[in-house]
């Protein structure tokens, strides 16, 4: 495994981080205990969940994600050698269930915050973050922004002093966002500035070969300003292992089961993908591989957020930190995203 360090902390994370959407839907406890067994076998010792996890988000399976890594803490007692990442939901008028307001304001973020701990079974978080905006932007694949009136008023220092509160109480170590844009982490880095408040570690946002949209704009931001990409979706939901380019039946596989995760599935995509999977086989390596080690290599990416439904997925998806691409490689993977850019938005 190789590591680095979350930025603006002295904490070593490993550059392959266990995403675990699937526990409590795709995945049993036990299979994502297994997960976890593994994971940290081999070295893996960053965890991403959420509090609206797992994945498609409903009211009967709301928080099962965080309770089964809760169960795992206790079970093997390795809270401590685990860094922990989880989210706060924001705004969305179907996750009503989960509290009275889905807002970052104080309350909400103090109910979100205490049961996310109580369902760890922990004490403290070691990244926080802000799933997605307050107000209305373009992300969740919606491609270009929209001005419209959604009567947001800006609280974002606010929202940074509520953190600072936690992060002083000890129940928070690190904060982040997630699914924002190059405007939303500027505001967050010039308020931390300007009124000495806590500055985000990272920012989660999809990034993959069939979306580098993060390089325009946001990752100058990351590389100037010290915060480091969470990279989610890097084999947009499995698209780039390959599976479906052979005509065989995957009725299990993500994107099957959720169509309405349809960011991924169009022609070109599915080009794209083929002209990928050819680079691949020219040099002898899987193309779930190939496309995961390009991510792993990107400086401006703190860790690579991989997920699976089975062990040997896992093994796989791990396996892509000892992948370095060749510069003939990253030419090649270039040249294909120069006739067909980000092909998912």
């Amino acid at each position: 495994m190789k590591y680095t360090t979350l930025p603006n902390t002295d904490i070593k994370v490993s550059k392959i981080c266990l995403g675990t959407m699937t526990f409590g839907e795709q995945n049993s406890e036990a299979e994502g205990h297994a997960q976890m067994d593994y994971a940290v076998a081999n070295g893996v010792n960053f965890f991403d969940t959420a509090e609206m996890y797992s994945v498609p988000a409903r009211q009967e399976t709301y928080g099962s994600t965080e309770k089964i890594l809760g169960s795992w803490f206790k079970k093997t007692g390795k809270r401590d050698e685990i860094v922990l990442a989880t989210k706060i939901a924001g705004p969305n008028p179907n996750f009503t269930y989960m509290r009275e307001k889905n807002d970052f304001s104080p309350a909400s973020i103090k109910f979100a915050l205490d049961h996310s701990l109580q369902r760890l079974q922990t004490d403290y978080i070691d990244l926080y973050q802000l799933h997605w905006p307050e107000r209305k932007t373009n992300f969740f694949g919606k491609r270009g922004f929209e001005s419209q009136e959604d009567g947001w008023e800006d609280n974002i220092q606010e929202v940074l002093e509520t953190l600072e509160s936690f992060i002083k109480a000890g129940k928070i170590k690190h904060i982040g966002l997630s699914n924002e844009t190059p405007w939303g982490i500027m505001r967050f880095l010039n308020e931390s500035k300007y009124n000495h408040l806590p500055k985000i570690s990272t920012i989660q946002n999809p990034y993959s070969l069939l979306n580098r949209q993060f390089e325009v704009g946001s990752a100058e931001i990351c590389m100037r300003e010290n915060v480091g990409l969470f990279a989610y979706s890097p084999l947009a939901f499995g698209v780039l292992s390959g599976k479906f380019l052979t005509g065989e039946s995957h009725p299990n596989a993500r994107i099957k089961l959720f169509p309405q995760f349809s960011r991924y599935n169009s022609a070109q995509c599915n080009e794209a993908t083929q002209r990928y999977s050819e680079i691949a086989k020219k040099h002898g390596i899987s193309l779930a591989q190939m496309a995961l080690a390009f991510v792993n290599q990107q400086a401006f990416v703190t860790s690579n957020i991989i997920g699976a439904t089975t062990l040997e997925q896992l093994k796989e998806n791990i396996g892509s930190i000892d992948l370095v691409l060749s510069d003939e490689i990253i030419a090649e993977i270039n040249a294909v995203h120069a006739v067909i850019p980000d092909p998912a938005p």
